[in-house]
């Protein structure tokens, strides 16, 4: 077997790993547990701290937070926050986002 095709047939581990969550029907779920395991990343520290839970049903993102102010500012900037996961993970995963 020469070198270039062998490097052909080599596939990144994530690629491979992608490839598979789509062939077992997994990947909507592993991309809900990344989204909801880089929510600190994803919204700030200051927001994060204040996240009691952070849970999605049926592409719904629900944040639970424990400040009345900072819900109110959440839902300021929900528009934002919600571009943001579009761009992260797509249109599909998270069609909305209800603050409690």
């Amino acid at each position: 077997m020469n070198k270039k095709k062998h490097k052909e047939e080599i596939q990144k581990i994530g690629d491979a790993i992608r490839e598979m969550l789509q062939t077992y029907r997994l990947e909507q779920r592993f991309d809900e547990a990344t989204l909801i395991a880089t929510w600190p990343e994803i919204v700030g520290d200051a927001i994060a701290r204040r996240t009691r839970k952070v849970f999605i049903r049926k592409g719904i993102l629900y944040v639970e937070l424990n400040s009345s102010a900072m819900k109110s500012d959440f839902l300021l900037h929900k528009q934002h926050v919600l571009e943001l996961l579009h761009q992260r993970f797509g249109k599909e995963l998270i069609t909305d986002i209800s603050v409690r």
